[in-house]
């Protein structure tokens, strides 16, 4: 296979213009598929065989997390299945392949509820309490991102790119543009929100407008998701939370919660934007770890004295 390179660029192009991936997933795509060209540069020219392929995942191995080992063998995969739709190969190399290995399950970190509860007091505390008109708005902001963030499930990429029409407060609606520009509508289902929501509009309505944002800053700037995960930090300490609390936690908790309340997996699903049911059911082991605590904890057979 002649001028890799030339490929490698062609690849990452379709994947940005006809598959219309997102920044991140390309960013990932190009960095895979260059440790790959790298690796095999020696072999430029000549056929890439499946034994090629089994030592270059061998070498993977060692070096990185399975999840991180499974991520690059999908994307120099998805490169192969590209030159084969091309007919710049006859047929791909993993097809000779088989790929199997264990990823161990890392279970989603969540926030027990009473410390979410915990968090946002404070922060609507800071808001009652503020000595400023400056730190009065931006607790109001502040308190407007958590909790549309614990309402909703979405990524904090998903939170900061949200546009003015996508949020609409009278419906209680709000319209989601997840991974591959999919669109997901969520409807927001607690009053308080709704209203918290109002008012954060209301007060920084002029902002909004200046760049169609909307979450934004007091300088009419987008608000970055930097900003956001130094906010919960600041009120994680005022609260002295001692649990280190990141933007998608508070998505984990969202769909953990849902699930241990009986709601079906497959609607949790579709409000957190997965392409398969099989990404969502990791929360499933969370409840089963909270299955196991409860027994523990509320059996009667504890009190048995026998």
């Amino acid at each position: 296979m002649h001028d890799l390179q030339t490929h490698l660029k062609n690849y990452l192009e379709y994947c940005h213009t006809q598959k219309c991936l997102d920044e991140k997933t390309l960013k990932a795509y190009k960095i895979d598929l260059q440790q790959f060209s790298q690796y095999i540069s020696p072999s430029e020219g000549h056929e890439i065989t499946s034994s090629l392929l089994e030592n270059y995942i061998g070498e993977l191995h060692p070096k990185y997390k399975p999840k991180t080992v499974k991520r690059k063998i999908a994307s120099v995969k998805a490169f192969f299945r590209y030159l084969e739709y091309r007919e710049i190969i006859e047929q791909s190399p993993f097809n000779k392949l088989q790929i199997r290995f264990r990823e161990p399950i890392i279970l989603p970190k969540i926030i027990p509820l009473h410390t979410v509860e915990i968090f946002l007091s404070t922060i609507y505390k800071q808001y009652r309490n503020a000595r400023t008109e400056y730190q009065k708005r931006n607790a109001l902001r502040d308190a407007a991102v958590t909790e549309l963030l614990f309402a909703t499930g979405m990524r904090i990429s998903e939170l900061c790119s949200l546009k003015e029409r996508d949020v609409n407060l009278y419906d209680g609606t709000v319209l989601i543009y997840g991974k591959g520009s999919k669109e997901r509508l969520i409807q927001i289902g607690n009053e308080s929100v709704i209203h918290i929501l109002k008012q954060y509009k209301s007060n920084f309505y002029r902002e909004i407008q200046a760049c169609h944002h909307f979450f934004v800053n007091q300088g009419g700037k987008i608000l970055s998701d930097q900003i956001v995960r130094r906010m919960i930090n600041k009120y994680s300490s005022l609260a002295s939370i001692k649990l280190h609390i990141t933007p998608h936690m508070f998505r984990h908790t969202f769909a953990t919660s849902l699930l241990e309340a009986d709601v079906d997996i497959r609607f949790i699903q579709e409000m957190l934007g997965h392409s398969s049911i099989h990404i969502t059911e990791i929360y499933t082991h969370v409840a089963v770890a909270k299955q196991r605590d409860i027994l523990i904890a509320k059996h009667p057979r504890k009190n048995f004295h026998i």
